[in-house]
């Protein structure tokens, strides 16, 4: 599949060179379009259906930050490109796949949208599927500490683990349990019964998953009705659980 993708820059000659290495090394990019400012990308957004938007975070008269607050929810990924690092972190709180430093390497351009193809065919071969994990469920227990002793849990009912500072949330299907151990220790020791570390706050039974929904960073809905946002960090190795 060929991703539909924008390329929003409002320096000419660098919104230039982009394209060129768009056509130039990654074949799987179809560029439709092309925008200066905030407003221009705002209409090439809402009129087309996009895979990926390049998308730079200084422009005139808004930011990028500020483009995605009015596109609201998307389907789309995005890959930033700028010259400043200090963006980082507010580029993974918009839930951006890819973070792009100029001048750009091709190599990591390559391995951006390497990583975008990748998403973008599982979630378009998932979307008219039954949602069944390619692993099947694996039957278990795991023992939670108590004050006098330890208590038994069958892992096929555990729904989600949250971490609450140092400690865990264990959430099944109609209770939940408080454990001293962090959500790192439950992520190693369940790592072999179908689980997935979705978010750093959140680690999912995928069996327990019912529905996965594409949005800025994607969610999965389990069997009770909770919906967990996935990081985009995350996603790829998510849907790898699924065929």
């Amino acid at each position: 599949m060929n991703l539909r993708a924008i390329v929003v820059e409002d320096e000419e000659t660098s919104r230039e060179i982009l394209k060129n290495y768009i056509a130039k090394y990654c074949p799987k990019v179809q560029v439709v379009g092309e925008a200066a400012n905030v407003d221009e990308a705002l209409v090439l957004i809402r009129k087309n259906e996009l895979d990926l938007v390049f998308l730079d975070v200084e422009m005139p008269y808004g930011n990028a930050f500020d483009l995605l607050d009015k596109v609201g929810d998307r389907t789309f990924e995005t890959v930033f490109v700028t010259a400043y690092d200090h963006y980082a972190i507010d580029a993974l709180n918009a839930h951006a796949s890819y973070y792009l430093l100029k001048p750009i390497s091709i190599d990591k351009l390559i391995e951006a949208v390497d990583y975008v193809h990748e998403i973008k065919e599982k979630e378009n071969s998932l979307e008219n599927a039954v949602l069944k994990p390619i692993q099947s469920q694996v039957t278990g227990k795991i023992t939670i500490p108590l004050q006098n002793g330890f208590e038994v849990l069958e892992v096929e009912n555990i729904l989600y683990c949250q971490a609450d500072d140092n400690y865990t949330q264990i959430f099944l299907e109609n209770k939940k349990k408080l454990v001293s151990k962090t959500l790192k220790y439950f992520e190693e020791i369940l790592a072999e019964n179908g689980f997935a570390r979705v978010h750093k706050s959140f680690l999912v039974n995928v069996n327990a998953i019912t529905e996965y929904r594409k949005g800025k960073g994607g969610s999965v809905v389990l069997s009770n009705g909770k919906e967990i946002m996935v990081s985009p960090t995350r996603k790829k190795a998510l849907l790898a659980f699924f065929s």
